[in-house]
């Protein structure tokens, strides 16, 4: 993984805009086999959190292999009837375990059950973009000459880019039909439609014909945040576990999205790339240290911060140790759900500028 990212950071965005900083270092999780002491909730007080609602490690590993989901979800039945929870969502490919309405007192038995590696209080991510109205630039700088052209040496062809974010407008003729829906997580379905329009730029940026880095990709639409451009925690982990046990051959995901810092979907995040999937991070727009973000603080990911078009830090961009590249991120323009083009900022758009570069890559 080390040795791709640095053949990537090269191909990503050029000298001039391409920062490769310091790792952080794993993110810490609880022992296997070690639930918190006296019952604790995990994240109980941060800001955010979905009232009533939980997400519930269980110990042992993820697997793709047949029959995994199966018995996460047998475990999920007895665990959760146990202690009086109602079961949502069940995981078993990025990351073992499931989602549960609950009151307090009966999650926090659950945390304190045998099996159980902690529980943690769902919560709220959001899309991080902004929208201005300018001609874009990025293109520009992914092959590093800024000479006002995209040389490209390949296209991204055979590679399949999962967009997990508001949808896809896949009807967009600049997708010139290789975007596809994958699931719904936020309505339950197989219509992956974007109602707020940011999928549907970031999709732009890793693979339309006129905006895309990566121009024959082949486009999956995950939604998992709302037409207001959030999502929760649960619905989010979902929608990884569904890219990491539908993925086959070669293989990107765009997390355009992010919140506090969360256990379970760094988790679930280290689960998709250990599956073989190479995932972009934004870092967030707070204009703060990215290792308080989640999941841009996954070591394994590659993380992006923002840049502008004199090749600094855009002023809203997270920074820190635990990002891995910078790229452009201000006044993107790319494809706008409904069709047409629009802009917007954020390293929402610089992440899938790394997306498409890993593409390209993994065609070759």
């Amino acid at each position: 993984m080390r040795r791709r990212r640095s053949q990537l950071g090269a191909l990503c965005v050029g000298a001039a805009t391409a920062t490769v900083l310091a790792l952080a270092g794993p993110v810490a999780a609880a022992p296997a086999g070690q639930a918190p002491a006296d019952g604790q909730i995990r994240n109980a007080e941060a800001a955010g959190v979905v009232k009533g609602q939980y997400i519930v490690a269980l110990e042992g590993d993820a697997s793709v292999r047949a029959g995994a989901r199966a018995s996460v979800r047998s475990e999920a039945t007895a665990l959760a009837e146990r202690h009086g929870a109602t079961v949502k969502q069940v995981y078993s490919s990025a990351f073992r375990g499931f989602s549960i309405s609950a009151t307090e007192a009966e999650a926090k038995a659950l945390a304190a059950a045998p099996g159980v590696r902690y529980v943690e209080a769902d919560g709220v991510a959001r899309a991080v973009g902004e929208q201005p109205n300018p001609p874009s630039w990025g293109l520009d700088r992914v092959d590093g000459s800024m000479d006002d052209t995209y040389t490209y040496p390949a296209t991204g062809a055979g590679v399949t880019a999962y967009v997990i974010d508001s949808g896809v407008d896949t009807s967009h003729p600049n997708f010139q039909g290789r975007a596809v829906s994958g699931y719904d997580f936020i309505d339950n379905d197989r219509d992956a439609a974007d109602c707020n329009g940011h999928g549907t730029h970031v999709a732009g940026t890793v693979g339309s014909r006129d905006h895309g880095v990566a121009k024959d990709a082949d486009l999956v639409a995950v939604r998992v945040l709302n037409c207001q451009g959030s999502g929760q925690w649960s619905q989010i982990i979902a929608g990884i576990d569904w890219v990491a046990d539908n993925a086959d051959g070669p293989s990107v995901a765009n997390l355009s999205l992010g919140g506090g810092a969360n256990s379970s979907v760094d988790q679930a995040v280290q689960g998709l790339i250990a599956a073989g999937v190479t995932t972009a991070i934004a870092a967030g727009n707070s204009n703060a240290d990215a290792c308080g973000t989640s999941p841009a603080r996954v070591a394994a990911g590659i993380t992006l911060g923002s840049t502008d078009r004199g090749d600094g830090r855009s002023g809203f961009s997270n920074y820190g140790r635990c990002l891995d590249l910078f790229a452009p991120g201000r006044d993107i323009v790319s494809t706008r759900n409904g069709g047409g083009t629009q802009s917007m900022s954020g390293t929402s758009m610089a992440t899938p500028h790394a997306a498409g570069a890993a593409a390209l890559y993994l065609e070759g």
